[in-house]
């Protein structure tokens, strides 16, 4: 049995026609009764009759060339308004002189021609928006028992569209009550029928008044300071936190505008990151790369970022089985077209390595696969050795015996005057590269970057698991800082090095200026929905062995040369003769063979004054 709904949608298109054409019948009636104050002279109502059918054909036809008969009514815009402007001034132009040709003027009333025109315009313009006004009027209102009350941090256009979003879709399950923004312009402004309510100090204050359960930001473009200013304001148990993702999701086609939870990352608020992806895809499509450590959280990036520039092949490298299987159930999934492959071993292996590369002859290598905690490989000298220092210096020379055009190593900040056995396993990685990027026709270069929020390594999983698990929050010390950014932006930069380099470069990523790790805890506290010092405690520990309060300054730039990205600098750094050097792994690589950890510690710090 046919509904009417099912009856309205099979004949849409006949009906929009239709309704239409009753409207320029009526309009162009509606003129002439308006003319002659509603009594239509005989000889006046047959040139009405005369000229109609003439009116119709125009008016279909123009409706018909600016695709007015086909869109969808409840999205009209600013778009449509100009089309049908267009529209309606055309076909009353060509009106006109189709009078003029058929009959002249003569007799005809001339100001029935505005007349008609305006109420067309009106006609066909309103029965959109008033269709429109319904559907949101239908979606809105106040909020349901559903949805929870919600205020809004930005009044700009992220802001709007986050409210209509909000109101359109119910599975948000979000009823807004009114928006919060710093411009004293808006306050007290009504947007949408939503009131500006408050400046962000007013948070508190709007959030008890109105009884608000969630806050959502609305502020894609904001900076990390203003976040954590905002943050700051929001320090009010049981109240969610929300954001709507930054434009930087835009890059990697996630096109967000649904409010989600907060996610440490977005407390760095860092602007986009401008990439030439011309000059990537020129060494990285059609190519096969080889990228170690794949599973990790900056190797799984980099697979995921190298397939949007559709290389020949991406060999998934990585001694952890459970984080390459998941990387290669997701390459099947959202990379259908990518091919890949996936390796379970160890940079240490010697044969291992051998085969890959005779077997798969990878062009480009990353090189991310390290151990990275600090605090583990103090305790752990001899494994840093082996995987950072012996590991790399078998991949490097894989890398140039197989004629890979191109290595990137993954490096870090600890690796600037390094104190800590991890930061010195790196920086003599780096140098073993400097060393064999002199003489070979590989092109080897080093990338410097801090600490990445949401890493597996990183701070922000260890704190949010200690959340919880309703605390302590663990804080080295109070004046502890560190230098941050995003896996994605710090990929990307990776990877616009990665077409820089010529040679033997130590790049560094500018991160910008560095934050308090206590500063990180407490946000984190805060969109839990739990106030720092009373829901959770902090609890200052002390620094760890091999730990700094602050990260040496690892950019200077006033003496780093810059390179044509503003983000990207090349570091001077002072390397050892290649007879040396080689005398000195050489002694590493024994002493890390029997196991003595505090010989080994000494020699790297050996390593590090004959560097400087």
């Amino acid at each position: 049995m046919m509904t009417l709904k099912n009856f309205v949608y099979d004949n849409r298109k006949a009906l929009i026609i239709s309704v239409h054409l009753c409207l320029a019948l009526f309009s162009y009636m509606l003129a002439f009764y308006l003319r002659f104050d509603f009594t239509i002279p005989a000889e006046r109502l047959i040139v009405f009759y005369k000229t109609l059918p003439l009116l119709i054909i125009i008016k279909m036809l123009l409706l018909y060339h600016f695709r007015l008969f086909s869109g969808i009514w409840k999205y009209v815009g600013i778009d449509d308004l100009w089309r049908i402007l267009k529209a309606s001034a055309l076909s009353t132009v060509l009106f006109v002189l189709g009078v003029v040709f058929i009959q002249g003027l003569k007799g005809y009333p001339r100001s029935v021609f505005i007349i008609d025109w305006v109420l067309y315009t009106f006609a066909i313009g309103g029965i959109r928006f008033i269709n429109r006004l319904v559907k949101e009027k239908m979606n809105s209102g106040v909020p349901g028992r559903k949805s929870k009350k919600a205020i809004i941090i930005g009044a700009g256009e992220a802001g709007v569209l986050t409210l209509r979003e909000c109101r359109k879709n119910p599975m948000v399950g979000i009823g807004v009550v009114g928006f919060i923004d710093d411009d004293a312009a808006k306050l007290g402004e009504v947007i949408q029928g939503i009131k500006v309510v408050g400046k962000r100090r007013d948070i508190p204050s709007v959030v008890k008044a109105y009884d608000i359960e969630e806050i959502v930001m609305a502020m894609p473009s904001a900076k990390g300071d203003v976040i954590r200013d905002i943050l700051s304001y929001c320090e009010i148990p049981g109240v969610n936190i929300k954001i709507v993702p930054g434009y930087a999701s835009l890059i990697q086609g996630k096109l967000e505008l649904k409010p989600r939870a907060v996610r440490p990352e977005d407390l760095l608020g860092r602007e986009k990151v401008s990439i030439d992806t011309k000059e990537i895809s020129a060494y990285l499509k059609n190519k096969r790369v080889l990228v170690t450590g794949a599973g990790g959280s900056i190797g799984s990036e980099l697979c995921r970022q190298i397939a949007r520039f559709e290389p020949e092949e991406i060999i998934l490298f990585d001694h952890n089985e459970n984080d390459v299987y998941f990387l290669a159930m997701e390459f099947k999934v959202k990379y259908p077209n990518i091919k890949f492959r996936t390796i379970i071993g160890d940079v240490r292996d010697v044969g291992l390595l051998k085969q890959v590369f005779r077997r798969f002859r990878p062009e480009v290598v990353f090189h991310a696969a390290a151990h990275k905690h600090v605090p583990l490989m103090e305790s752990n000298a001899v494994a840093a050795v082996k995987n950072n220092v012996m590991g790399s210096l078998d991949l490097i020379y894989a890398s140039s015996h197989y004629k890979a055009d191109r290595f990137v190593l993954i490096s870090t900040d600890k690796a600037v005057n390094p104190i800590n056995v991890m930061g010195m396993s790196k920086r003599i990685a780096e140098i073993i590269l400097q060393a064999k990027a002199a003489k070979s026709k590989t092109k080897f270069m080093a990338v410097r970057f801090g600490n990445v929020l949401g890493s597996a390594g990183s701070v922000a999983p260890l704190f949010k698991k200690q959340i919880e698990d309703g605390g302590p929050v663990t804080v080295t010390d109070p004046e502890a800082r560190r230098y941050f950014m995003s896996i994605p932006e710090a990929v990307s930069l990776v990877l616009q090095a990665g077409a820089l380099g010529k040679g033997g470069e130590i790049f560094t990523l500018d991160m910008g200026e560095p934050l308090k790790i206590v500063d990180i805890a407490k946000n984190l506290i805060i969109l839990s929905g739990l106030e720092p010092g009373q829901d959770i405690e902090i609890k200052f520990i002390g620094l760890r062995e091999g730990e700094k309060l602050k990260e040496d300054i690892f950019l200077d730039k006033e003496k780093d040369n810059i390179t044509k990205h503003d983000k990207i600098f090349i570091t001077k750094t002072k390397s050892l003769e290649p007879a040396k050097l080689r005398k000195h792994i050489k002694e590493l690589h024994r002493l890390a063979q029997l196991m003595d950890e505090e010989k080994v510690v000494e020699k790297m710090k050996e390593m590090m004054e004959l560097a400087k």
